[in-house]
């Protein structure tokens, strides 16, 4: 009796993308992960990197020429070329050529840290790290070259001319519909003025005053700051201190304050190490000042009015303004009869 032969089962994701992937024999081009799946750009810059990198050499990729393509504005693709820019898939060099012009070359790299280090690497390889970048794949794969004969090193005859100057500096990639502008260098930032160690310095703020000032005020002002150590240890003035500053306080007594309120605005959360503790209870009366009480409204007593002994107000007793009216009216009223 044969045994019963069990397939394993396959191993699909429960989640997730599944691939259904298809032999392809044509009409295909090799991307590499570095673009499709790159963190830093936008799926518009990625979707246009693979969409070049998989045109023939010598198709023009221009803002107006991809617009005409695809239904995203200029405005996109240009952006979307910036990011092509910036991180090294595509690079426009602006040259002058024969009669004048200044034509734009357009070089796509797929490993744009490999060639970074091919054309830094070698000397004389320029020519060839050109011809390298600006080739992009072709839609249908080249045949596998055959297996050289010997190891030596193929020997290839070039022409002679004069040798290749220098590569100059890229220049900012500009794209191909935008203008070549010239940018002018950032003119220098003025000078910050900082006054001498020698300057003179302002004066301080004066001390706040009382405005009506009373021996009482005074002693109460005095007290409380001879006590402030009680509370708070670090407070510990002098008698010249206490002289100087109690104004200070008189004033924030005057204006209503309390003074354990008083007491608590000098002294709380105080810097470490408090190194002069006067010289902090002076700013603190002076930056922390609260606004004078204002003025009480006089009040006008009321008055009971003579004739209808009715309440009013008014700051002397006399009649109300209604029996002002009648005892105005009757002695003009012996005049007009008379008449």
């Amino acid at each position: 009796m044969d045994t019963q032969q069990i397939s394993a089962p396959s191993r699909v994701p429960s989640s997730g993308v599944v691939h259904i992937n298809i032999r392809l024999t044509d009409g295909y081009s090799i991307i590499s992960n570095r673009l499709s799946q790159h963190r830093d750009m936008s799926l518009l810059a990625i979707g246009l990197g693979t969409h070049i990198q998989s045109l023939p050499a010598g198709r023009r990729i221009g803002v107006k020429a991809l617009a005409e393509i695809f239904p995203e504005s200029e405005a996109r693709i240009a952006a979307a070329l910036r990011e092509l820019e910036h991180h090294g898939f595509l690079r426009r060099i602006r040259e002058r050529v024969q009669g004048g012009r200044v034509a734009t070359r357009t070089e796509s790299y797929n490993h744009p840290e490999a060639a970074a280090r091919r054309a830094g690497a070698g000397a004389g390889g320029g020519v060839a790290a050109v011809a390298t970048s600006a080739r992009v794949i072709d839609p249908a794969p080249a045949p596998d070259p055959a297996p050289a004969p010997d190891p030596a090193p193929v020997r290839v005859r070039v022409p002679e001319r004069e040798p290749a100057p220098a590569p100059a500096p890229a220049p900012v990639p500009v794209p191909s519909s935008e203008p070549l502008v010239v940018r002018e260098p950032a003119p220098d930032p003025a000078p910050r003025l900082v006054p001498s160690p020698a300057a003179p310095k302002p004066p301080p703020p004066p001390l706040p005053f009382p405005r009506r000032p009373s021996a009482p005020l005074y002693d109460e002002a005095a007290r409380l700051l001879a006590g402030l150590h009680v509370s708070a240890p670090l407070f510990v003035l002098t008698e010249v201190d206490v002289e100087r500053l109690t104004p200070g306080v008189a004033a924030w007594l005057e204006r209503g304050v309390r003074p354990d309120a008083v007491r608590v605005a000098l002294t709380d959360d105080p810097p470490v190490p408090l190194r002069h503790p006067a010289k902090l209870v002076r700013h603190r009366l002076i930056a922390l000042l609260p606004p004078p009480v204002p003025a009480a409204v006089p009040v006008v007593p009321l008055q009971n009015c003579d004739d209808c002994d009715r309440a009013f107000r008014s700051p002397v007793p006399g009649c109300c303004g209604e029996c002002r009216d009648v005892r105005a009216y009757a002695d003009d009223e012996p005049r007009l009869l008379g008449a």
